[in-house]
């Protein structure tokens, strides 16, 4: 019995339960934060504010518990002129000496700038108890939010970009932040890493436009540059498995890599199509799993996803169950699925 919805500010004790067991900079464990990013979220699904502003904030319930157990995020654009999209590119440096007949290739970075950027999904927490549930919840909180994009593609842009975390040290600090940005900046990890959510000014004014040679870094910090932490590989396969792929960049905290699509090639936003739900038939096909979603318009309705079993039927009726249907609150709100 599970269900993902938008998040509601009343969500935000039990939002601040789920952060604590990651705390990063799009779900930072911190009362007076997650009520700022509650507020936004609000008005982002009310409409209110401007399309480069939103983020979207999703939870799941656990419905028979009466408790939220995961959140995932979708920033509708990730860099403006107030507030780029930074990152480096990891490039190669190639030299040859035809004294000495010999020919290297250098791995360095190079800070960048996106003032026009892309859509980005992020913040995907699941509870620990939670992981590895047969029901495949994750995998439902990633999904829900292509579906949602399919649903109101206008507001979101052409490329989407996940930003997946490398190895982090056991206190939750970063080796490249430790031998690169602490040097330019004086900061901690966790102290940019926070103020970065809501001022990127002082990484332009103090971060090198050089380039930064790998070699000159210890080994074991060049090693983790855009690589994925342990915790964050099954979304890296998830992410690859419906289009998505390393961009070349890194984040200039902490090295994690950046993963980017087209957002029309998608699988899960490609696949996504508008239904009309029916009963399901004793004699019909077969049931198959399935992501369904509505987008309530009324008071205290709004976006609502739940995974499933289905059945396709002819001229696009899709047969569904009393338990979805009473986990949607279907009523004549239009209903989307995707078979993933």
């Amino acid at each position: 019995m599970f269900r993902i919805r938008q998040s509601r500010r009343e969500d935000v004790d039990q939002i601040l339960e789920v952060a604590e067991h990651l705390d990063t900079v799009n779900l930072p464990a911190k009362r007076d934060h997650l009520e700022r990013i509650l507020q936004l979220s609000q008005a982002s699904f009310d409409a209110t504010i401007a399309v480069v502003d939103r983020e979207y904030l999703f939870v799941l319930e656990d419905l028979a518990a009466g408790r939220v157990i995961g959140t995932s995020m979708i920033l509708a654009q990730h860099g403006t002129r107030r507030a780029p999209h930074i990152f480096f590119r990891v490039e190669n440096d190639e030299r040859y000496s035809y004294t000495l007949d010999r020919y290297f290739v250098h791995r360095v970075l190079r800070i960048g700038y996106n003032y026009d950027g892309p859509t980005e999904i992020g913040g995907l927490t699941l509870l620990p108890e939670y992981r590895g549930n047969p029901e495949h919840l994750g995998k439902l909180l990633s999904y829900a939010r292509f579906v949602f994009i399919r649903m109101h593609r206008p507001l979101f842009r052409d490329h989407v970009l996940s930003e997946l975390l490398p190895p982090l040290e056991a206190d939750g600090t970063s080796r490249l932040w430790e031998h690169v940005g602490r040097h330019f900046t004086g900061l901690t990890y966790q102290e940019a890493d926070l103020l970065s959510k809501d001022n990127k000014e002082f990484i332009h004014a103090l971060f090198p436009d050089d380039p930064i040679h790998c070699e000159l870094l210890p080994a074991e910090v060049a090693g983790v540059i855009g690589q994925v932490g342990p915790e964050t590989r099954g979304v890296e396969k998830m992410l690859r498995r419906i289009g998505f792929d390393y961009a070349g960049q890194i984040d200039p905290f902490d090295g994690g890599p950046h993963f980017t699509a087209r957002t029309d090639d998608i699988t899960v936003v490609a696949g996504t199509r508008r239904v009309t739900p029916s009963a399901i038939r004793p004699d019909g096909a077969e049931l198959v799993p399935a992501i369904v979603a509505v987008d309530h318009p009324r008071p205290g309705g709004g976006f609502q996803a739940i995974g499933t079993r289905v059945q396709i039927q002819d001229g696009g009726l899709v047969g569904l169950g009393d338990d979805a249907r009473v986990r949607l609150e279907l009523d004549d709100a239009p209903v989307w699925l995707v078979v993933p």
